[in-house]
């Protein structure tokens, strides 16, 4: 047993340690607990401060889609339009399966759901649904009464749907919605799943009598009856249903901002003219439909094919080659730069002739060399850049500029104590800023606006070859 008087003074200091020991508890759980907090409502700030937004859209001929090479769609439209707003850049996904896009919001692949997503009751509790951006309801697609035939009977009422075969995308709202319409009305309708085509497809498949009969979107389904004038889209299968985004439900702080972003943005001219020339105005959205739309042909140019060849002669992916050649040249066989660069490739005659091209006017052979310098441009890095995918960056930078200038910016990286192997932040920057103000004198490039063109172009058509990637096969 302790004797209090003897150990006095030790029994104060015992008192007081146990007294800091519990406040520092409940310092660290208070911490503890505002960390969590934190991480909880951080993606918007995680987002600013990466200064990229990572969004899962569909490809189809509405939302994302290429167009004589260039990205266009409603819902890229609108990526583009938030990313302005937050001052980011846009990772964009392709993913039509719409379990694997909420499982990626989900597990933190994506940041944004950026679908034509119908607002449900039975949702995923992991996923919360931003102010919707309009309503619509869904809607039966078949052949009008004179164009129907054989087994495809013109359908009048909901009733009528008994029996009948519908088919829709595969693991799609739709096919949620006609489910669900099955079971409410307690007619038995077949429906098949389509993991091939996607609507548009489908709609184009009733159009022309393959099948009887699909269902979409009334605003999707308006527009398609311009192209298609012997379709009927008149029965309604739905009550009007909210459009909207959708975010994971830990994301308070991003749902909060988009709430508001999209409350005002789809108030504005810059919406309305967005949402015109995709759902409402047959000429332009047409135009869209028409010849290199990668919905409809799978192609990104007239070129593709020889594109194809050279790229496999020398083991480069055909889509970062068209890439090159769209920023290059806009797919234009008679380009020419102020500096002489020729057609698609934009060769220089005397590059041409060092990599041993006869008629740098032939389209076949300006191809054949835009790749071959791009394999000799990728040999000359192989001993500085290890990193092949990182050395497609530097490859770009000499193929714009010159590999001399590329190279002059790597010993500056390195004298200024940065990386030379890696291009963001460390080489691009001395490309772009020091070697600018280290030739004010040259005879060819006298401003800085040259290495900013050169900078950009790298960022530029390393974007265009993701989206060539997400939008054509391999």
């Amino acid at each position: 047993m302790f004797r209090l008087g003897k150990y006095k003074v030790p029994l104060k200091f015992a008192l007081l340690a146990a007294f800091l020991v519990s406040l520092l508890i409940c310092v660290c759980d208070k911490r503890l607990e505002d960390e969590s907090d934190l991480e909880k409502t951080s993606d918007l700030q995680r987002i600013r401060e990466s200064g990229v937004l990572k969004v899962v859209t569909d490809c189809n001929s509405t939302n994302y889609f290429l167009y004589h090479g260039r990205p266009k769609g409603y819902q890229y439209e609108l990526i583009l339009a938030l990313c302005k707003e937050l001052g980011v850049r846009p990772e964009i996904s392709a993913v039509n399966n719409m379990d694997e896009s909420c499982e990626g919001l989900i597990s933190g692949r994506f940041d944004l759901v950026a679908k034509d997503l119908a607002v449900v009751r039975d949702k995923k509790p992991e996923i919360v649904f931003t102010f919707p951006f309009f309503q619509t309801r869904q809607v039966l697609v078949q052949r009008d009464r004179l164009a129907g035939s054989g087994t495809s009977a013109f359908i009048s009422k909901t009733s009528d749907l008994a029996g009948k075969i519908i088919h829709v995308q595969q693991n799609s709202n739709y096919f949620r919605r006609i489910t669900d319409f099955s079971q409410s009305i307690g007619y038995p309708v077949e429906i098949v799943e389509d993991s091939v085509n996607g609507t548009e497809k489908l709609i184009s498949l009733v159009a022309r009598g393959k099948i009887d009969y699909t269902v979409c979107n009334e605003n999707i389904a308006l527009l398609n009856r311009s192209y298609y004038s012997n379709l009927d889209v008149s029965l309604k299968i739905s009550l009007p249903i909210n459009i909207s985004w959708a975010v994971r439900s830990g994301s308070k702080e991003l749902a909060d901002f988009l709430n508001h972003w999209i409350e005002n943005f789809i108030q504005t001219e810059e919406y309305r003219e967005i949402y015109t020339v995709y759902f409402k105005n047959p000429y332009t959205s047409g135009r869209f439909r028409r010849e290199f739309n990668t919905i409809f042909d799978g192609g990104i140019s007239q070129y593709d094919s020889m594109i194809k060849h050279a790229a496999a002669k020398q083991g480069w992916d055909w889509r970062l080659i068209s890439a090159i050649m769209y920023h290059e040249s806009r797919f234009d066989p008679d380009s020419e730069s102020f500096l002489g660069a020729v057609g698609l490739m934009q060769l220089m005659p005397e590059t041409a002739e060092f990599i041993g091209i006869e008629d740098i006017y032939n389209v076949q052979q300006n191809i054949e060399g835009g790749a071959l310098l791009l394999s000799w441009l990728d040999r000359q890095f192989k001993e500085t850049v290890k990193d092949s995918a990182e050395r497609i960056n530097f490859v770009l930078a000499a193929y714009n500029i010159g590999l001399g200038r590329v190279q002059k910016a790597q010993r500056q990286a390195v004298e200024n104590g940065k990386n030379q192997q890696i291009w963001k932040n460390n080489v691009g920057y001395f490309l772009r800023k020091k070697s600018a103000e280290a030739a004010p004198e040259d005879s060819v490039i006298r401003t800085n606006q040259v290495y900013d063109d050169t900078f950009y172009f790298v960022d530029e058509v390393i974007a265009t070859y993701s989206h060539y990637k997400n939008l054509i096969p391999g």
